[in-house]
């Protein structure tokens, strides 16, 4: 039996991947913005054992939620699910005056990491778009560019696939891997998405809890339980050690050493 963390648990692919561990038996922590919604999940996954609070958005409230996460005990996984999706038609800032997609899907998951007591296993949700994201890393936070819903989404979630390949790099004696669910049609995909709704939330959890062989390899992208190809310059280490300087620099929040 393992115990699981899940951001971004109150609705879509999170709430799902929790359901599925407790049916199997897991013990399963939640993870939602703001308290009603905090109580929507807990009513959604009945057994769950409790549901931390906070925006990701906010740097402050983000240091929180490891705070909280943290006073809960040892967690044997944590599933990096919380996002936002491609149709902010303008940049939105945050109370730290960062785009939103950057700051829920990109660096909230940077800070997490950082803070959270360290886990077994870490699983990072990416989307097959990382492959168009910029692997430049040039103006992460938009103060530059003429905004662009679509590639900033992209962007985040290039930077979760460098983001998981780095900490399985730095952190050996940790499984860190990253995956794409599919184009599903949660509220973020749209009712017209293609791909599987149902198998969507199946490669988190195994990743989460399977003693396969395959689910115990570190540093790599997966795609319904099988490694998919990704953008190769993710696995660049000067790409790695530069993104987790630019968002140590933006948080305030500085990578552990091994």
């Amino acid at each position: 039996m393992s115990r699981v963390f899940i951001t971004g648990s109150a609705d879509g692919l999170g709430k799902m991947a929790a359901q599925l561990l407790v049916k199997d038996g897991h013990k399963v922590v939640l993870h939602a913005r703001n308290e009603r919604r905090g109580k929507d999940a807990l009513a959604a996954v009945p057994g769950a054992e409790a549901v931390v609070v906070g925006d990701l958005s906010s740097i402050d409230e983000t240091k929180q939620v490891a705070e909280e996460v943290n006073k809960l005990g040892k967690f044997d996984a944590v599933i990096h699910n919380a996002g936002v999706g491609y149709q902010e038609p303008r940049r939105i800032t945050t109370v730290d005056a960062l785009p939103h997609v950057f700051a829920v899907n990109s660096l909230a998951p940077y800070i997490l990491t950082c803070l959270i007591s360290r886990p077994q296993r870490l699983i990072y949700i990416s989307s097959g778009l990382h492959r168009q994201g910029d692997v430049s890393l040039h103006d992460l936070t938009w103060s530059n560019r003429a905004w662009n819903g679509y590639r900033a989404y992209a962007d985040s979630k290039l930077h979760d696939v460098i983001l998981a390949f780095a900490v399985a790099r730095r952190w050996p004696d940790v499984l860190s891997n990253a995956l794409e669910p599919g184009w599903v049609a949660t509220k973020m995909g749209g009712a017209g998405a293609p791909d599987s709704l149902e198998e969507g939330p199946k490669t988190q959890v195994w990743l989460a809890t399977s003693d396969d062989r395959e689910a115990l390899l570190s540093g790599k992208y997966f795609y319904h339980e099988t490694q998919r190809d990704f953008l190769p310059s993710a696995a660049d280490e000067t790409i790695q050690e530069q993104f987790l300087a630019k968002c140590g620099q933006l948080s305030g929040v500085s990578f552990p050493t091994a």
